[in-house]
């Protein structure tokens, strides 16, 4: 039996000049999830937002917080993710010395945990872990800023990533964040991703819900 598709918008393609109401548009959607990306300035070259828009965000939202942390040092913010609001701690393979450890410890505090992949980073770095993550996203854009356009190889990648879940017995989901719209998302769940992250082509439709509603669809 196929797993539902999951949906999670991307935050950081919200107005943040009137961040309530798009919030109240994600609450009245179908969206699984909300995305947040997180951003230091160093592991990519831009900064976003930090722990006070997520706590922010987490009292107004009633969608599980799904949170991309594209840092450097991620074990350092651990228990302040949790304290956030987090669901789902997502940190980068590239970034993580220690990512075993690491895994641990977002699901000591109460987490689930997801490791992300560079769109260079091949899916078999994670071959030792992938029986104990959550959940796996791979870029399909390079990491940083919204509205890059796809990089087609990331169905290649969907497809190695699902034998590799198959093969080691894994649950881990797959989660797909970068140029994810009408042409590429149908491409996405085909090739076997089960969770799709969408910024602009989400927050900018003319009807967000009904765009959100027909990813649902897919």
């Amino acid at each position: 039996m196929n797993k539902p598709l999951l949906v999670s918008p991307s935050l950081l393609a919200a107005d943040f000049t009137n961040l309530k109401a798009d919030i109240d548009m994600i609450n009245h959607s179908e969206a699984d999830w909300l995305h947040c990306d997180v951003m230091d300035g160093v592991f990519v070259p831009n900064i976003s937002f930090g722990f006070p828009v997520l706590e922010a965000v987490k009292g107004i939202c009633r969608k599980p917080l799904d949170v991309h942390f594209m840092i450097v040092h991620p074990e350092h913010y651990v228990e302040a993710a949790a304290r956030a609001g987090a669901m789902m701690m997502t940190v980068h393979q590239e970034a993580a010395v220690h990512l075993d450890r690491l895994i641990s410890q977002i699901h000591e505090a109460g987490m689930k945990a997801g490791v992300a992949l560079n769109p260079s980073s091949p899916v078999g770095l994670l071959e030792d872990v992938i029986a104990d993550v959550d959940m796996v996203l791979l870029m399909s854009v390079n990491p940083g800023f919204g509205g890059q356009a796809f990089i087609e190889n990331t169905l290649n990648k969907v497809r190695r990533l699902r034998r590799l879940i198959a093969e080691t017995g894994s649950h881990a989901l797959i989660e797909v964040d970068g140029g994810v719209n009408h042409s590429t998302a149908p491409r996405l769940v085909e090739a076997g991703v089960d969770v799709l992250v969408s910024g602009s082509y989400v927050f900018k439709a003319n009807d967000p819900i009904a765009t959100i509603h027909e990813l649902k669809q897919l």
